[in-house]
């Protein structure tokens, strides 16, 4: 009865995109998985395929990741063409291998996006969202002793809209699936969930203005509502999102005598 109810080990080829550097020329290279645990995690898999490599003298696969948690956003990959992979509201690191066949033969690119350049194969630079975040993805508030927690009473919807758009983790799976590769779903997500809350309030519209602008000047592309964003994002933050982002913009741009200061319009 020894090992009864074990999964068997999985055999599975890897074409994973190889690119040295941002100036060389990328290429997909066919890797063997062996033995590979169906309870393994998908970043667990990369990394049992780096040990081989480099027992081999290869180098290892560049991939980015930090918590292996569902938490940080750092492991985006583009597997078989689906950003995170197969299982919807997941992400890379929380991908088992058990969603794959034993056999099957899969297919591993980084984001695909003009504003996430690639640094080293699977590795892209997302440094465009830090520069979207610091236009104005913040509030402005005086130090000092803070407030009771019951002292700013918000309504549970406001509350719960907040928290849903907050749960953004700046992956950029909305910019790799999107056709047009556009950030509108991350820019809104964070416009949102501070523009719906009473600090927030304030600096609402400078807030919309300096932060669209910001995403048009990183060069991403324009958003037409087309819901791949929505579709593939892991932590399933909705679409509407983007028409409360559009409709403070508008409102901004109509009401601010200095929107041309925040969007640089000349």
């Amino acid at each position: 009865m020894s090992g009864a109810g074990t999964a068997q080990p999985m055999q599975l080829t890897l074409n994973v995109w190889r690119q040295k550097s941002p100036a060389e020329p990328g290429r997909m290279v066919k890797y063997p998985a062996k033995d590979i645990s169906p309870d393994m995690s998908f970043l667990e898999m990369l990394d049992v395929v780096n040990e081989r490599l480099i027992q081999a003298g290869d180098d290892p696969i560049a991939f980015d990741h930090d918590c292996r948690e569902g938490i940080c956003g750092s492991c985006g990959l583009m597997i078989n063409g689906a950003a995170h992979g197969p299982m919807k509201l997941t992400t890379a690191c929380q991908l088992h291998m058990r969603s794959f066949k034993d056999g099957d033969e899969i297919t591993i690119e980084p984001w695909r996006a003009k504003a996430f350049p690639v640094i080293k194969d699977l590795v892209v630079d997302r440094s465009a969202f830090d520069r979207i975040i610091q236009a104005g993805g913040f509030i402005s508030v005086p130090t000092g002793t803070p407030q009771d927690a019951n002292a700013l009473p918000i309504p549970k919807p406001d509350a719960d809209l907040a928290m849903d758009n907050a749960a953004c983790i700046g992956c950029g799976a909305c910019v790799a699936a999107c056709p047009n590769a556009s950030a509108s779903l991350f820019t809104a997500a964070k416009i949102s969930h501070l523009g719906v809350l009473p600090q927030g309030q304030p600096e609402r519209s400078r807030r919309a203005l300096a932060m669209v602008a910001r995403m048009d000047l990183e060069e991403f592309g324009g958003c037409s509502l087309f819901g791949e964003c929505m579709a593939v994002c892991p932590k399933g933050i909705s679409i509407d999102a983007i028409q409360r982002m559009n409709r403070d913009y508008a409102f901004a741009m109509a009401t601010k005598s200095d929107a041309k200061e925040w969007t640089g319009a000349a």
